[in-house]
């Protein structure tokens, strides 16, 4: 790994010194906010033409994001001390080490942020193996094939005096059934293609491509909607982009965007804004998220918990499979039909970050009082900023609570969590068997 792989870490920590927003500098440079998010964190190479216009955004000259400059060096080694705190590193000496020896100093930064790739890119291929719906329908499908020709050619071998109208019928099955194990085949061929890629572009299911979708179009509408919506492979991608197009559509309507942006500015709060629009709280939310100048959050799910929308941010990790974090105000806010939910929570490190979260959730009666209540609740996940707090709160006392929390249970390395539900595959293999701890330590004893 060549020193060019910390260019996004520098480019991220002079933008957050300089106070500026992903989406003023990525105005400034001319890209987009999603493309300046997957620079940030390492994921996506520079240009020198880029890294020039970003370094102009930033009011710096772009030899300080190629150079090894000692402040970061040494911002690097303790950080990669920090990652293994049983090492008996020096951190006090982490400058000294920068200064003798800085080839020596930059390979053990390199290093550190090559095992942290790994270790996210097994994390989140890990995930995938486990809970992936269209691995285990290919697999599903590839052994019932199996089962078929083996169980057909077992009776072809065994039975002598099959009539040739018998023979021939046995004769299609196989056929059929071959022609079963090339589908199941290229199917998972097809999916072992995408593992390759990063976990995050690869779309197979059609909420995934929509997503991709959406991000690749910073999350706002398309300037031509026929075109767009061609670039979409499934029918149910295409239906879910209709009706995410038309939402959003309603919402401009609504909410204008000049007299939105001062609204939000003004007051900062959903509610507040939902009745001086006289729209539903979670529009005022999904608006809020989807302006692509702000770098925000949302999440969306039904009574079951199952994720329906995920719009990331960086630092607050959204699980592509399986459930989430039972500790998200989403979740609570769920229980609490028409109340609103609010906290300041903090995602694990490395990586993670502090957001305040406003969650709410709304029922619904289409077929009347003798129906289900059906209910959706959605979180608006922001930077954590004091500011967000309304005045008359503030002065109340009553600032949201404190939350640790993660992104689900096997991509979480808070072992002591008491909602904890399964190990944790970025746990010490010593520890993953240590479910169940003596009473006090705070973990929760995961039972069946």
């Amino acid at each position: 790994m060549s020193r060019a792989t910390l260019i996004g870490t520098r480019l991220r920590e002079r933008r957050l010194q300089a106070g500026l927003r992903q989406g003023d500098v990525s105005r400034a440079a001319g890209i987009s906010p999603s493309y300046l998010n997957l620079i940030e964190h390492n994921r996506r190479n520079v240009t020198p033409d880029v890294l020039e216009r970003l370094a102009g955004a930033l009011g710096l000259p772009p030899g300080d994001f190629t150079e090894a400059e000692p402040g970061a060096l040494v911002a690097d080694l303790r950080a990669a001390a920090a990652g293994f705190p049983g090492s008996g590193a020096e951190t006090d000496r982490a400058a000294e080490l920068a200064g003798r020896y800085p080839g020596w100093a930059q390979l053990i930064a390199d290093l550190q942020a090559h095992i942290a790739g790994l270790r996210q890119g097994m994390a989140a291929l890990n995930d995938r193996l486990g809970h992936d719906p269209h691995l285990s329908a290919a697999l599903h499908e590839l052994l019932s094939a199996l089962s078929a020709v083996r169980a057909t050619a077992g009776i072809l071998v065994e039975t002598e005096d099959l009539t040739p109208d018998w023979q021939r019928r046995f004769h299609q099955n196989l056929h059929h059934d071959s022609e079963r194990l090339v589908g199941g085949a290229e199917a998972l061929i097809s999916w072992l293609d995408h593992s390759g890629d990063e976990a995050e572009s690869a779309a197979v299911t059609p909420q995934d491509e929509l997503e991709t979708w959406a991000a690749a179009l910073n999350w706002s509408l398309p300037e031509d909607e026929e075109v767009a919506l061609a670039r979409l492979k499934s029918a149910g991608a295409k239906d879910l982009a209709r009706a995410w197009i038309a939402a959003m559509r309603a919402d401009l309507a609504a909410m204008p965007e000049a007299e939105f942006s001062t609204a939000w500015a003004e007051s900062g709060d959903p509610a507040l804004l939902a009745a001086r629009f006289g729209v539903p709280v979670q529009a005022v939310m999904r608006r809020v998220a989807l302006r692509p100048d702000v770098a925000a959050g949302l999440v969306r799910c039904d009574a079951s918990g199952t994720l329906l929308f995920r719009k990331p941010v960086a630092g607050f990790a959204l699980p592509r499979y399986g459930a989430a974090c039972p500790l998200w105000p989403l979740f609570t806010a769920l229980m609490r039909s028409g109340q609103p939910v609010t906290a300041r929570v903090a995602m694990p490190q490395p990586g993670g970050g502090r957001f305040l979260c406003l969650a709410f959730c709304e029922a619904r009666l289409p077929w009347g009082f003798g129906g289900p209540e059906l209910r959706e609740a959605t979180m608006l996940i922001l930077p954590d900023d004091t500011r967000r707090v309304t005045p008359d709160l503030a002065a109340s006392g009553m600032t949201p609570p404190d939350l640790a929390a993660g992104s689900t249970c096997r991509l979480c390395p808070r072992e002591a969590c008491p909602a904890r539900r399964e190990p944790s595959i970025l746990s010490e293999p010593a520890q993953q068997g240590a479910l169940a701890p003596s009473v006090g330590s705070g973990r929760r004893q995961i039972t069946f």
